[in-house]
């Protein structure tokens, strides 16, 4: 069972959220600020963390900036009323992982969990694996059909970032920044000749296909 850390300075909210998510079979813990929360990293596992920006004594952005110094990969959901793009880029640059407006809909709530769990999975794990299929983060290769294929780092990364999200839109510029680094001065071009390549070494595996979207990006399908 995973345990999911809320902390909000609103009863109430705590009290939904806590609701909403034993309801699928979590186990929840709550605190009202980000002190309170760090006492209880001490006393058990916490396998995500649910988070307001406003609060008492040590707010959203505190908390967040100051558990990724003791905690690189534990999966960050910010969830506030503010809504203003300044107020997300500073959650993404202190580090959470994702971030929902309040007031929150219990389904969005629910898929959002679930994706940061399989994506924090994925990170421990290191590895992928779709049916007979495995990617192997540490060696960038994939294995499956009596094969073993050593990828360029570029292009493991690439498979590795649409197979995390399977289902997923990605546009060209969010993999051209993740991928090749903000600063990169590299076209677009080169993400379509990566692409082309993946597709042309998996083109006989059955597991998963590289679709692109018509004027957005591309996406990867899982087949099994």
């Amino acid at each position: 069972m995973f345990n999911i850390l809320v902390i909000d300075d609103e009863k109430n909210i705590r009290f939904a959220m806590k609701e909403i998510l034993e309801n699928e079979k979590y186990n929840v813990i709550t605190a009202s600020d980000g002190s309170e929360a760090f006492e209880k990293f001490a006393t058990m596992h916490i396998d995500l963390v649910i988070v307001d920006i406003m609060m008492p004594n040590m707010d959203g952005y505190e908390f967040t900036k100051e558990l990724r110094r003791l905690n690189e990969e534990l999966p960050v959901l910010m969830v506030s009323a503010k809504q203003l793009p300044d107020d997300r880029k500073k959650g993404f640059v202190v580090g959470i992982d994702d971030f929902m407006t309040k007031p929150v809909d219990a389904e969005e709530l629910l898929l959002h969990v679930k994706a940061l769990l399989r994506r924090s999975k994925i990170i421990n794990e290191r590895k992928i694996t779709i049916g007979e299929v495995e990617l192997d983060y540490d060696s960038y290769t994939v294995k499956g059909h009596g094969k073993e294929i050593e990828l360029p780092q570029k292009e493991f990364l690439l498979l590795y970032k649409l197979l995390s999200f399977p289902g997923k839109i990605f546009t060209r510029i969010q993999l051209m920044d993740e991928i090749w680094g903000l600063d990169c001065e590299t076209g677009s071009e080169t993400l379509t000749v990566h692409i082309g390549r993946l597709r042309k070494h998996f083109e006989d595996f059955e597991e998963f296909e590289i679709q692109s979207i018509r004027g957005l990006g591309y996406k990867a399908v899982k087949k099994v």
